[in-house]
Parts: C-alpha cells; structure tokens; sequence
C-alpha cells in the first residue's frame, strides 16, 4: 500500500445498491486519496428506492475486526454509520479509542431510512453525553438533531449547554434555508452556505457527506476546512445525475 495516504476506516451497512453505506463511503474514500478499510455493522437488502431488510453484526465480531485492523495499520479517521443501538456505538467507540485514542471519528447519525425504516432508537438519553464525548463530529439532519438532543435548535441548547462534540447540523430538511449548513464548535457557529448547482436529492448523500469529512481529517485539515471541502464534494456528487444513486468526482 502507498505510504503517502493516510488510512481511514468505515464502519457501517451493507447496502448492496452502492448508493450508501460501507461501498459508497469506500468510493469516496478513493476520490479523496485515501486508503480506506471497511467493517460492516449490518447485512441489508435494499435498492436505491425501497428497504426491505436488516440483518445485524454481531458487536463481538465487530469489535475483533477493528482490533486486527487497528493493530496492523495506523488509521487516521474513522467514519461510523449505522448502529442498532447506542451500547453497540459505545463498544465501537471504546474500542477505537483504547486502541488508538489519536483517529479522528465521525459519526453519521442515521436513525431512520429514507423509506421510513428505523435504524436506531434513543430511548435513554442519560448516556448519550458520554457517548458523544468519544465522537470528534457528528452529522445530523434537523430530524435527526432533534431526535438526538430534544430542544437543540428551538432553546438554543448549543449555547447552554456544552455539547462535548462538534456537530455539523445539514440543511437539506431546513425548509426556510434549504442547502445552509450549520458546524457548531462549543460556542462558534459556522455557516457553510450552497453553491448555484442544480443539485438532486441522492440516496445515501449523508454517507457520502460524512465519509468525506473523514477523508479531509485524515489529510491533516482542521475541522472547519474539512467540513467547507466535504461540501463542495456532496454539491458535486447531488449535480451529477437526476437520478437517486449520483456518480462520485472530486
């Protein structure tokens, strides 16, 4: 393997279609030039138009995967998708974290299917501080945000509270600013406007953004930076096609 790319490593589905999940992330691993591994979280059958079934990985053969990696190969960044539950996170993250407390990790909150199929459930937010203290970044829609941290946009939580990671917030369920992302770092707001493409909706576009975001913290970009180029990426893979899987360019 080359010597002049970092490594970084995704975990999460299976989604044969290639739109999302462990094979879009790899994809776009390549484009930023980065080597990138895999671990599946789960097994699925799914189209880029309709989910029919999940099959998930068992946590122990997971957490044995990511210690024969991590023990070969000095991975940079780590990308999570998703998970079936936040124990099944936390194994994950104090795995990573035991082993190699230097990689980066963000975390694509994916909760809920495009077809409505939910993916991960909090129930008890009592633990998600110390979870979410683990993560470098995470990437929630205004749904997913909402689900994550009740109240965070409507009483301003982020100023509050202190939110022990960095959270891009995506715009594409903001109706009043559609494509207007927020990157909340402790106190500091940074707003990453869209660009004039024509951009489509995309199957798997949050694995895409994130997984790209991993790339760019690999490669030695501070956060702010890898956040504003992870998004020219996403605009140019959302303009590529009309249809709902994109194709992947720098």
């Amino acid at each position: 393997m080359s010597e002049n790319r970092p490594f970084v490593l995704t975990i999460a589905g299976l989604d044969p279609s290639g739109g999302a999940g462990i094979l879009a992330d790899i994809k776009t691993f390549e484009q930023h030039k980065v080597t990138g591994f895999a671990i599946a979280t789960a097994n699925t059958i799914q189209t880029e138009n309709e989910f029919h079934k999940i099959e998930w990985v068992n946590i122990n053969f997971v957490i044995r995967s990511i210690e024969i990696l991590f023990k070969s190969y000095k991975i940079s960044a780590a990308k999570i998708g998703i998970v079936p539950s936040l124990s099944y996170l936390n194994r994950i993250l104090s795995c990573i974290k035991l082993v190699s407390p230097s990689t980066k990790i963000v975390w694509d909150p994916v909760l809920k299917s495009t077809t409505a199929f939910d993916f991960l459930t909090i129930e008890d937010h009592s633990n998600l501080n110390q979870v979410l203290s683990k993560i470098d970044l995470i990437t929630p829609n205004y749904i997913e945000i909402e689900q994550l941290i009740p109240g965070f946009i409507k009483d301003h939580l982020w100023i509050e509270n202190e939110i022990s990671t960095a959270i891009l917030l995506k715009g594409g369920h903001n109706l009043n600013e559609v494509g207007k992302d927020q990157l909340f770092i402790k106190n500091k707001i940074i707003e990453l406007f869209p660009t004039e493409k024509n951009c489509s909706e995309k199957h798997g576009s949050g694995c895409v953004l994130s997984s790209a975001i991993a790339s760019n913290l690999a490669l030695n970009q501070n956060m702010e930076t890898a956040c504003k180029n992870a998004k020219i990426y996403i605009e140019n893979y959302l303009s590529s096609t009309s249809t709902l899987i994109g194709y992947h360019y720098v």
